[in-house]
Order: structure tokens, then C-alpha cells, then sequence
């Protein structure tokens, strides 16, 4: 067995533990994009863990840097998902600039920042959630920035749930990311409320109102989850399903995220993995283009960017996609040759 191989059995278990949705949904990728893809999240939780910690260190954001540092350096630290991502960013042309994005995201959380207006909160979102989105494309050999766009948009999605599930849990913690002017809006003084996180009608309503922008995220996700690789879509539509179904449940509590947490049981998630196959079967071949949110924009940019040499991989029908893309373009180089030729042989005559 390799190294990477070695690695990415680790991070396996990192993952089985700690982020039992992504686990679950990720058994239905194929392997070639499950294993970058376990290697991806297993650092993502490892480094969010270290920055959220009660007991971090002030230099522990400073520390992150550094260890991505070594990682792009292809000197990683001593740890299985260092050198995994070390491997994964390497041979997938994964620009800096996206995981740098996610640390930034870690060190705001560490500064308990608040946000004023929804799209201050998605600028938040789309460095902790949005940037994982624009990677797991790229995992998939994905660099088109409207199917980027798409992935960004998931990944806010699923952090507004997030966030709209843990209200009460990040308030305790001294945390609000719901947005401030929505609270005010309400008649809610926010930092009094921090101090004694209640439920009310007023709390159910910026709930509601989060969760419908969540929704129309979903909604806007799924043009890019169907021009995904046929054989990816089941597992990124079922981490679709699975998180727009928290938001339900917490629509059954009665929008109480303060004493109650929302979770999806064992057999819902089993229900929407046997839906999510469904997606293999169907294809949007719809024109219609969507613009990038703006908090997204910035990644898209960096994808477009990047450096990246083509590799010579994936399911057998990409192969045979690749293959006769490569010919067609020997075909085309060959022809114009040779009316360069002729032109030549024209001209000296």
C-alpha cells in the first residue's frame, strides 16, 4: 500500500468519527474522487478544530498559515492529512488562494465576528463552505466557472443551515452569525439578546427568513450538480438532500434553534441516499446562466487563474471523452499545418 494510500485510510477514520453526513455521502463517490476528497475534509476538520478550540493559542491562525505553507512547499508536517493534501493540491492544480480562504474563514470565527447584513454573513460563508464547493469541483476535474459558481452556491447553502441549526449553540459559545440589521429589524437589541439567548417569535422568524435563503441556493446548486461527471452526482445531490433536510427538521421544531438541534436520523439519511442515485438519470442541459454571488466571485477568480496541466484520468466514458477531444485537436492542428503548406508552396511558386 502507498503512503497516500496510508494517509488517506487515516484521514478515513478521522472523517467516520467526526463528520458522519460527509462520511456518509461520500461512500457513493467514486474512488477517485472519494480518496482527494477524504483527504481534503480530514484537514478541513482537523485545522477547524484546532482553531475553534476553547484552549487555542493566539498564533494558532499564524500556525495554520505556516502548516499550508509546507503543504504547497511539498514539505508537509508529519501528519496524515498533511501529506495527503499535500498530494491532492499537487496533482488537482488546487490554488492556495482557496484553502487560504478557508483559514481567514477559521480566523474570523476566532475573533467571534459578527455580521451586519446577509451578504457580510455570505463574504463568511463562502470562505468556510464556498471555497470547499470550488475544491471538490476541481477534485472532479471541474474547472468551469459557471459549475464552480454552482458549487459556491451549495456550499453557502449548507453554512446557512448550519448556522441556522446551531443558533442556540453558537449563542452560549458568545457567537452570533445571524445577521445583526435582520435582528434589529425584528426589535431585537442583539448583544442583550447574546447575553440571554431566548426563543421567540422574533427569533423564529430570522430563522425562517435564513433558512429560505438557504433554500434558494439548493435551488440554484442544482443546475450545477447535473452537469457534474454522472458518476459524481449521487453523493454531492445526497450532502444536498441531507442538509436542506436539517432545515426541515428545524422547521418541525418550530424554528426553535435555541433549545432544540435539529438532526437527521439514521433512516431519513438512508431515504435520501436512495434518492440522490435518482440524479444519475437525469441531465440539465439548460443555457441559463446565473451569475456568481459576489462573496464567491473571488474564488472563481483564483480557479480561473490557476496554472493547470490536464491529467489523463477519471471514469471510463471521460477517458473516452478525453481521447477523442485530443484527436480532434491533432486533427485540427494537422489540417491547418497543412494549408499552411499549401499557402507556402503558393506563395513560392
Amino acid at each position: 500500500m502507498s503512503q497516500f494510500s496510508n494517509d488517506v485510510a487515516q484521514c478515513t477514520e478521522t472523517m467516520r468519527v467526526g463528520s458522519k453526513s460527509f462520511f456518509a455521502a461520500s461512500r457513493l463517490l467514486p474512488k477517485r474522487v472519494r480518496d482527494p476528497a477524504i483527504a481534503l475534509y480530514a484537514f478541513c476538520r482537523l485545522t477547524d478544530d484546532i482553531a475553534d478550540a476553547i484552549d487555542a493559542k493566539p498564533d494558532a491562525i499564524a500556525g495554520l498559515c505556516k502548516r499550508l505553507e509546507r503543504i504547497y512547499q511539498g514539505k508537509p508536517d508529519h501528519q496524515a492529512a498533511d501529506r495527503a493534501l499535500a498530494e491532492v493540491v499537487r496533482y488537482y492544480d488546487i490554488p492556495q488562494e482557496l484553502l487560504q480562504a478557508l483559514i481567514e474563514g477559521y480566523e474570523w470565527d476566532s475573533q467571534h465576528r459578527q455580521y451586519v447584513t446577509l451578504d457580510a454573513l455570505l463574504d463568511y460563508c463562502a470562505r468556510v463552505a464556498g471555497s470547499v464547493g470550488a475544491m471538490m469541483c476541481l477534485l472532479m476535474g471541474k474547472r468551469d466557472p459557471a459549475i464552480i459558481a454552482r458549487a459556491c452556491d451549495l456550499g453557502l447553502a449548507m453554512q446557512l443551515t448550519n448556522i441556522a441549526r446551531d443558533v442556540g449553540e453558537d449563542a452560549r459559545n458568545g457567537r452570533l452569525y445571524l445577521p445583526r440589521s435582520w435582528l434589529v429589524e425584528e426589535g431585537i437589541d442583539p448583544d442583550q439578546w447574546l447575553k440571554n439567548p431566548q426563543f421567540n417569535p422574533a427569533i423564529a422568524r430570522v430563522v425562517e427568513r435564513l433558512l429560505k435563503q438557504a433554500d434558494a441556493l439548493y435551488e440554484q446548486a442544482e443546475i450545477g450538480i447535473t452537469n457534474l461527471p454522472w458518476d459524481c452526482r449521487p453523493a454531492i445531490q445526497a450532502a444536498r438532500l441531507i442538509y436542506a433536510e436539517i432545515g426541515r427538521q428545524i422547521e418541525q421544531n418550530q424554528l426553535n434553534s435555541i433549545a432544540l438541534r435539529a438532526i437527521v436520523s439514521s433512516q431519513k439519511k438512508m431515504h435520501l441516499l436512495s434518492r440522490a442515485m435518482l440524479v444519475t438519470a437525469k441531465r440539465n442541459w439548460s443555457k441559463r446562466f446565473i451569475p456568481a454571488h459576489p462573496a464567491s466571485q473571488y474564488l472563481i477568480q483564483a480557479v480561473i487563474k490557476a496554472p493547470h496541466q490536464p491529467h489523463y484520468g477519471g471514469s471510463i466514458h471521460e477517458r473516452i471523452v478525453w481521447v477523442v477531444n485530443l484527436l480532434e485537436r491533432v486533427e485540427m492542428r494537422r489540417r491547418e499545418q497543412a494549408k499552411v503548406a499549401v499557402a507556402a508552396q503558393k506563395m513560392a511558386a
